[in-house]
């Protein structure tokens, strides 16, 4: 019996590289019974991704594609939170629109799902031997303040709680009331789903080629004080 990945792609003003990432998933082999939905969110860009996106659907019929697009820039997680509940996949996977994920590593992060290990597989930058580009210390920095600081609450041991690189069991994702519109929806969502019952949680490793800011890089520090805010909000007042 076939099952269905639905993988989530917010998009903004990528309309100059969107086809690459598209072109990466397209050709990403999934292991055997596993078919792709792609969900794609324009979230209002000012650019021409949404010509893209009608273009490479024209040229690419064969492919399951939903696109959909947000009337007023709503933000990331809004973006997401569309996309989620337009899901039907039995797993669940989120893709940025960017080029500094490899789809190639879908079979990484679905083996625990498959194993029916695990009912959430994060991708960590951190852990394996995988290739990395170097690019930003501070950003490194931030990101491992943040993860610590979301574990001492949620009291998980991530090493990437800010990866773009989560998978889910569709049913949980789903069930999850989440509110964040923009960067928040990571600590926001690591939050909730600490606290479903009996959760299995998973991180493997994964390869990373980060954007600079001349390439594209849309993430600031206005973004990780907004991530710091929703690691308190999400896990001392939200239960």
């Amino acid at each position: 019996m076939s099952q269905l990945l639905s993988i989530i792609i917010p998009a903004y003003n990528e309309g100059r590289t969107i086809h690459f990432i598209l072109d990466k998933v397209r050709d990403a082999e999934l292991p055997e019974g596993l078919k792709k939905e792609i969900i794609i969110t324009n979230d209002c860009s000012t650019d021409d991704t949404e010509e893209a996106i009608k273009r490479y659907m024209a040229t690419n019929p064969e492919l399951n594609i939903i696109y959909q697009k947000h009337e007023t820039n709503k933000g990331k997680g809004a973006a997401l939170h569309t996309g989620i509940t337009r899901a039907t996949g039995d797993f669940l996977l989120i893709q940025d629109a960017d080029l500094e994920y490899d789809p190639r590593e879908y079979p990484i992060l679905l083996r625990p799902l498959l194993e029916g290990v695990a009912d959430v597989v994060y991708g960590s930058r951190f852990m394996g031997g995988r290739p990395h580009r170097i690019l930003f210390f501070w950003h490194s920095i931030g990101n491992k303040f943040l993860t610590n600081l979301s574990n001492i609450f949620t009291n998980l041991n991530l090493t990437d709680m800010e990866t773009c690189y989560k998978v889910f069991r569709r049913e949980i994702i789903q069930s999850l009331p989440l509110r964040e519109k923009r960067f928040g929806f990571e600590p926001e969502v690591t939050a909730r789903i600490a606290r479903f019952p009996g959760i299995r949680i998973y991180e493997v490793g994964i390869s990373y080629y980060g954007r600079s800011y001349a390439d594209g890089k849309k993430i600031g520090w206005k973004d990780g004080v907004r991530a710091i805010y929703c690691i308190l909000k999400y896990n001392l007042f939200a239960r």
